[in-house]
């Protein structure tokens, strides 16, 4: 049965299906890799709080028809996060057209070693905070340390740029989207040394239970992606299951980190049904009141979709 604009559960969505020939020897504009099938809408909206959506071929997928496949599929609305300056203007711009969008804006950790060796880290941190100051952009990130991509020679550079960009946040009233990759314990020791903004989020929840525990304690929201549905994530699903409710949110991370089965697909944020049903599987809870807790502190993180005040 068609949904809504060609959404049928169990098939790709009209608007990411491959497109014939142009007719004239060139290709489609559709990405080479497939997208996953459509999964069964959730029964309540659900916010998808980090996602891509102006990653892939140029042109390929619409964001508002892609918001229009997300919201068929009981995805009530996104986080568009930018990563450096261009996707950060990006981001804030695109919020600002479609209201089903807030914005994230950012350095990411990889880049600001090389925006300080070339002498422009600080000018791009001020344009942070610049788009920070904009009503539609609700988040700074994605920020952090990453130590799998950045050798020992960057992790310097790594440390100012994400003390600098929890002062953006806490100062213009954001919230904080941190990327962590292999460094657990300097993310948590540097958001110890620093004022914190009113909401920390742990973008693609990458830790165990200990971390977990760690972010019950402070208070720190954890937001789980695809990964948590990978047969190798034991130690995710662990940390999942021991979550404090209030603490919990869902992402994509479009066009990554797309859920099992279709893993090695592109992603999207129609396909977060199938993240937030496995997440419902591990906590053991009903899925439509699973699916009001996390649009709930999804809310209380980024404050309302609608043109609203920030989160209080």
């Amino acid at each position: 049965m068609t949904i809504d604009g060609g959404y049928v559960p169990g098939q790709i969505p009209q608007t990411y299906q491959p497109q014939p020939p142009a007719g004239d020897g060139t290709e489609g504009s559709r990405p080479g890799k497939a997208f996953g099938p459509a999964p069964e809408p959730l029964p309540v909206p659900v916010p998808d709080n980090h996602t891509h959506l102006d990653y892939g071929a140029p042109g390929a997928v619409g964001i508002s028809a892609a918001l229009d496949a997300a919201a068929a599929a009981g995805v009530s609305g996104a986080v568009q996060v930018g990563t450096d300056l261009e996707s950060s203007r990006a981001a804030a711009r695109l919020a600002h057209e479609d209201h089903r969008l807030l914005a994230a804006v950012a350095i990411h950790p990889n880049d600001a070693p090389e925006l300080a060796a070339a002498g422009t880290l600080e000018d791009a941190l001020a344009e942070i905070e610049s788009l920070a100051q904009l009503p539609r952009v609700r988040a700074v990130g994605e920020t952090g340390l990453d130590y799998f991509r950045t050798g020992p020679e960057g992790v310097g550079a790594q440390h100012y740029s994400f003390r600098r960009h929890i002062d953006i946040a806490r100062r213009t009233g954001t919230a904080l989207q941190i990327h962590d990759r292999d460094a657990h314990d300097d993310v948590v020791k540097v958001l110890a040394e620093e004022a914190e903004p009113h909401a920390v989020v742990f973008h693609c929840f990458s830790g165990d239970a200990g971390l977990a525990r760690i972010c019950n304690e402070k208070g720190w929201y954890m937001s789980f992606a695809g990964t948590v549905t990978f047969r190798n994530a034991e130690g995710i699903r662990d940390a999942l299951a021991i979550a404090e409710p209030e603490l919990v949110l869902v992402e994509t991370d479009a066009p990554f980190l797309t859920p099992h089965p279709y893993r090695g697909r592109s992603n999207a944020s129609y396909m977060i049904p199938y993240t937030v049903r496995a997440m419902a599987e591990v906590r053991g809870a009903e899925l439509d009141s699973f699916c009001a807790s996390l649009s709930a502190n999804t809310e209380r993180v980024y404050g309302s979709w609608d043109q609203g005040s920030l989160p209080v």
